[in-house]
């Protein structure tokens, strides 16, 4: 097989998310594609893999079963803190096609204190200049970038870096011409519960890199419309989504599953509950999420109806996953800010759109209220001090907590207070 990926990130999540669906696509296709693993810190994992041959487990976990699959599509792996002219090497491989990262939601940054003669830069976009450039230098074509990190426009910011090196470091307009027109830096959204090592299993497995995640998995791709032709992943049956748009499908995450957790969490834990499974085993916990989701949310949304509900459907079977133990307290970190962010806007829109208030929403709003009433809440002291004294109406009508004044809810918020 080929040297074909240049990756980023030895971690959990890209091995159980990239590497797995580059394992299915060499499996059943005729990609013959490896993928080199970078080690984008000074300490890292790349040592124990490589003492595994770069071969490691993993494994699928739900309620659909549990199935393992053997991963060999790392070839090696190159730590630049160790052997940085073995990093910029790879700058050599014309056969180099993709670039995958996962750096953590932190890692694409700019640091002015990096340079180019530092052997490696500090920073991930620092390092990841230093190997184009030396690519540009031999007169090689570049690459397209596949960011996994979680943040809006990951592949724009991450040209927005490297562009910012080629400035600090005087690399000439010739390589900024190049970095633009020769490489193509797609804007992804990726989604996957991993799991990771499995610390207090008895697996039979050994396997020092063994890994674990959830069935589901989606990776949404904006702007590179050729991809399939050169990864095959539509012919695997892998939720791989190539797309003009990725906004829409952020959209849907964040009011659907996000919007899910939010309109659940206070009332759960109001009730007595302390995981997201509890919740789903429960009749009246599941039939409140569902008509949250089913009546009040996908009715707001965009993407055909028969799209969101399959997308609501695979939320709720992840909620279930029995191993998966999603604490509710976790999740009501910061409420107020998720709820203006994750379930605020379906109200809006849903009034906006039937001329009616969404009364399970509502009763949601209403128990957010009721819960920083309490002492189970977690979020800045200054949020928490007002929620706890101020009336509903005050509540709803404090714009530095909505961007907005929410009065007009008052009446339909009030009467699910303390009920």
């Amino acid at each position: 097989m080929t040297e074909k990926v240049i990756q980023f990130g030895e971690g959990g999540f890209l091995r159980g998310f990239a590497d797995w669906m580059l394992q299915i696509v060499n499996e059943k296709t005729d990609f013959g594609g490896k993928v080199v693993v970078v080690q984008p810190i000074d300490r890292g994992m790349c040592d124990v893999l490589s003492a595994q041959n770069c071969e490691y487990t993993h494994i699928c976990r739900g309620i659909e079963g549990v199935e393992a699959k053997r991963i060999n599509v790392i070839s090696r792996c190159v730590k630049p803190y160790d052997d940085f002219d073995g990093f910029l090497a790879l700058a050599e491989n014309p056969s180099f096609r993709f670039v995958i990262s996962n750096t953590t939601e932190a890692g694409i940054c700019f640091d002015g204190n990096d340079k180019i003669e530092d052997r490696p830069a500090k920073t991930f976009p620092a390092k990841l200049t230093q190997l184009l450039y030396r690519r540009f230098d031999l007169g090689l074509t570049g690459f397209v970038f596949l960011p996994c990190e979680l943040i809006d426009k990951n592949g724009e910011n991450l040209k927005e870096c490297v562009l910012k090196y080629a400035d600090l470091w005087n690399l000439g307009t010739d390589f900024k011409e190049w970095i633009q027109k020769d490489n193509i830096f797609c804007n992804t959204l990726v989604d996957r519960i991993n799991t990771g090592y499995p610390k207090d299993e008895d697996t039979g497995i050994d396997d020092k890199m063994l890994n674990t995640s959830e069935y589901f998995h989606l990776w949404v791709i904006e702007g590179y419309k050729d991809l399939f032709s050169e990864i095959p992943f539509d012919k695997c049956g892998l939720n791989v989504i190539l797309t003009d748009n990725l906004e829409k499908y952020r959209t849907r995450k964040v009011r659907i599953l996000n919007g899910a957790h939010t309109s659940l969490v206070p009332y759960a834990l109001l009730s007595g509950f302390e995981t997201v499974k509890e919740c789903m085993d429960d009749e009246k916990m599941l039939s409140h999420i569902k008509k949250c989701v089913y009546d009040e949310i996908i009715p707001t949304l965009d993407l055909p109806h028969a799209e969101l509900c399959e997308y609501a459907d695979n939320v709720l079977k992840r909620f279930a996953n029995p191993y998966i133990k999603h604490y509710l307290s976790s999740i009501a970190l910061n409420s107020v800010s998720k709820f203006k962010v994750r379930v605020l806007p379906s109200i809006t829109e849903y009034i906006k759109r039937y001329n009616k208030m969404p009364e399970t929403l509502l009763f949601s709003f209403a128990k957010l209220i009721d819960f920083y009433k309490t002492d189970m809440t977690n979020d800045d002291k200054n949020v928490t001090a007002f929620m706890k004294t101020a009336s509903v109406r005050d509540i709803l009508a404090n714009e530095k907590l909505w961007d907005e004044d929410l009065s007009y809810l008052s009446d339909g918020v009030e009467k699910y207070v303390d009920k």
